[in-house]
């Protein structure tokens, strides 16, 4: 399974974070890339704890036969055409794509290559919240650790609250 996370806390050419997620999910299937299921959006306090606004994050499963550098470089490419600029780290973005995980693989990086997993996902509640609903029975290549464990062990100041229809 190849997981996806997407936020962002500043509107983009696409409008605010929600409709520049959508967005985005529409020009990832536009490129080839098979949205296989969705979470629902979270808003979600900046980590770490900052006074940016806000984010939306949500968490897609999709299937593509696009090796793991090609991927990221997609994401990257999707993420410029909505305005994201790489300035400070963690600092307030129109959009982030992250690629959490792919096909259970486990890799270093370097070399163009990404790390996998993603290696501040089991740290994030705005991840691991709304990749329970996608993949409720993932568990980390690494570690084993099932997805509701990686859950009961997130610090509690974390906030990400679904966002209700």
């Amino acid at each position: 399974m190849i997981l996806l996370g997407l936020g962002g806390n500043l509107p983009s050419k696409a409008g605010p974070p929600d409709a520049t997620i959508s967005a985005a999910i529409e020009a990832l299937d536009q490129a080839g890339v098979k949205i296989i299921k969705r979470s629902r959006l979270y808003r979600t306090a900046p980590v770490p704890v900052s006074d940016q606004p806000w984010f939306a994050n949500e968490v897609i499963a999709v299937r593509t036969k696009l090796p793991p550098r090609d991927l990221l470089a997609l994401l990257h490419k999707i993420e410029a055409e909505f305005g994201r600029e790489r300035r400070e780290v963690n600092g307030a973005r129109s959009l982030d794509i992250d690629l959490l995980a792919y096909d259970g693989k486990v890799r270093a990086g370097g070399d163009g290559e990404p790390i996998l997993p993603h290696p501040r996902m089991t740290q994030r509640a705005f991840v691991l919240l709304p990749l329970r609903e996608v993949a409720p029975r993932w568990r980390h290549p690494i570690t084993g650790e099932s997805v509701k464990r990686l859950i009961a062990m997130l610090p509690k100041d974390q906030v990400a609250e679904p966002i209700l229809d």
